[in-house]
């Protein structure tokens, strides 16, 4: 039997350094079912890492969680998915705080709250609550937009201070990366061309307001990355 000190810190280290590609996200899903006789201590490994860790960390580890959740239904192991479910609202808390030092990750997080319930993880009516929540929290406090337009580093409440020019280049390419995935896994299927074509086509609704606002959140996203510079 494996010795439970060393599964924990190994699984902590995989959180700790997760980036935006697949492999890293499936590769510390695949360690966590494999010992799912130590599930309690690895969730509470995900709860303590995704408080700790830098706001890009987190983010990645906010997507590791949809990939833990889709790989343990796969495998009918649902217990990581009942540990979820229960702690999704102190997971989204510390992925996009309440006092906006997270406001970057409010996009992900809504990303990953639609995908937890389009595959049934979480319930339409949760997702709500928390959509509600997260409304308020994607701009930048005032004391922190103030230090932007000054110049000045300004202190956050969770202890992460401005973040610097190696960090915001690392989220643009992260998210970079993030959207590469989304957009091959929608072309993704398998038949000629013209069958792609066809499903995009099928696929493709007339431009509504939920379209402009997203184009807009991205727009406020690059601005404030530019701001962070």
């Amino acid at each position: 039997m494996a010795d439970p000190f060393e599964v924990r810190m190994r699984f902590t280290s995989q959180l700790q350094s997760m980036n935006a590609s697949t492999n890293s996200a499936q590769k510390a899903a695949h360690y966590a079912l494999k010992y799912r006789d130590m599930q309690e201590d690895l969730h509470s490994c995900i709860l303590e890492q995704i408080e700790r860790n830098s706001m890009n960390t987190r983010a990645n580890i906010m997507y590791f969680i949809e990939h833990l959740c889709d790989m343990a239904q796969r495998d009918g192991q649902l217990e990581f998915v009942h540990m979820i479910q229960r702690d999704i609202f102190r997971v989204v808390d510390a992925v996009a705080p309440s006092d906006g030092s997270g406001a970057a990750n409010v996009k992900v997080a809504r990303r990953v709250l639609n995908g937890l319930q389009q595959k049934s993880v979480l319930t339409q009516e949760t997702v709500a609550k928390l959509e509600a929540s997260l409304k308020e929290r994607d701009t930048l406090p005032a004391d922190e937009a103030n230090g932007h337009a000054q110049g000045l580093p300004t202190p956050k409440a969770n202890g992460f201070g401005k973040l610097d020019k190696r960090q915001v280049e690392q989220r643009i390419e992260e998210d970079r990366e993030r959207h590469k995935r989304l957009k091959e896994s929608i072309w993704g299927i398998v038949g000629e061309p013209a069958a792609e074509c066809a499903k995009m086509n099928d696929d493709c609704s007339d431009i509504g307001e939920d379209d402009l606002l997203i184009s807009e959140e991205d727009e406020i996203e690059r601005t404030k990355m530019r701001n962070l510079e």
